[in-house]
């Protein structure tokens, strides 16, 4: 049933059953339980967009992709993160707008999104450790939740991020639970703001045990196959090798696995690896002990609480910036196990 079906059974005007049904106060309390009860007997619903029109809403959510982090359009940890706020912004009755941009366009966009009002809200991805994006958002007056934190940003802003510094300290302290002393650190690029945090919880909880972190033992590079590939065959071949990797992610570690088994080594026996695992090797049944310990956070549950943080900030303007800080769990696979005596 449409809008103009439901006002002519009624004998009101389209205007009178659109207020009513929104509950606007110029519409009697007899008027307005008459047009619900019509509409629940006719399991009538009022168009989400059409409404959000009539509010000067575009009922969009956008997230915007620079061309140097193209690759995260086909990455399986934005595709799971994508696919949980597509959740919410569904029930919701919302649209999502993918907008891929070059690097030196991304402040346009920005602006030509709030200007056209192509989308009520930003979810923004891949934060910095310095971030220009959050002081021209706020400028803007464009709802935003910052998908992770700005280390230097003082200002307020709404974010939603793991706990990076705490998983990386409670890594590197069941490596040294077990015996083990070169542990290297096997990091993404540290001008992002995830694996600063990731390198301090490593370094702090090296300094609590007073062990001297290595420079030799610890790389920052983008996270891919390749590089854990290239960093742990130039660890492996130190005179004083590590004995266990602590790396920012399940491709990363799948390149050291594979320099590890080149050199003839047992993982688990000779060589432990953890990794952060976004829960992508988990494919298996859960009553099957997975290959790496891993510290592990559900990407596709941060998407979903992403996004509603920012529906949150649409619908009710104004109020106060949104935090949310989630704890990665420790999971025991068969990658880890005491340090060889040569340690």
């Amino acid at each position: 049933m449409r809008l103009k079906d439901l006002s002519a059974e009624l004998g009101l005007s389209p205007t009178t059953v659109s207020r009513a049904l929104n509950g606007y106060p110029d519409v009697s309390e007899d008027t307005r339980l008459r047009v619900v009860e019509a509409a629940r007997r006719h399991n009538y619903r009022p168009d989400a967009r059409a409404r959000g029109l009539a509010m000067g809403r575009a009922r969009s959510i956008g997230h915007v992709i620079p061309t140097a982090t193209r690759h995260e359009m086909v990455n399986p940890v934005f595709a799971d993160f994508i696919a949980g706020a597509g959740e919410t912004y569904a029930r919701a009755g919302y649209d999502m707008v993918l907008s891929v941009v070059g690097d030196d366009d991304e402040a346009r966009l920005y602006r030509d999104l709030a200007a056209t009002r192509k989308v009520d809200g930003i979810i923004v991805h891949g934060p910095r450790t310095a971030d220009p994006r959050v002081a021209l958002l706020r400028e803007l007056g464009l709802p935003f939740v910052v998908h992770g934190r700005v280390s230097e940003e003082t200002g307020p802003y709404s974010w939603l991020d793991v706990n990076n510094r705490r998983a990386f300290y409670r890594a590197t302290e069941f490596l040294l639970d077990l015996g083990h002393r070169r542990i290297a650190l096997v990091n993404g690029l540290e001008y992002m703001d995830f694996a600063l945090r990731r390198r301090m919880g490593y370094l702090g909880a090296l300094s609590d045990r007073q062990i001297e972190a290595d420079p030799a033992l610890m790389s920052s590079e983008e996270m891919t196959e390749p590089y854990g590939y290239r960093a742990a065959r130039q660890m492996l071949a130190l005179d004083r090798r590590p004995t266990a990797f602590l790396t920012a992610s399940l491709i990363t570690a799948l390149g050291v696995r594979r320099a590890v088994e080149e050199r003839g080594l047992v993982l688990g026996r000779d060589v432990s690896i953890v990794t952060h695992d976004d829960e992508l090797s988990y494919f298996s049944a859960p009553d099957t002990v997975p290959v790496f310990t891993a510290t592990r956070s559900s990407v596709r549950e941060a998407g979903r609480l992403a996004a509603e943080m920012l529906l949150d900030l649409v619908e009710a303007p104004g109020g106060p910036p949104r935090h949310r800080l989630l704890e990665a769990v420790l999971t025991v696979g068969q990658s880890t196990g005491p340090a060889p005596d040569r340690d």
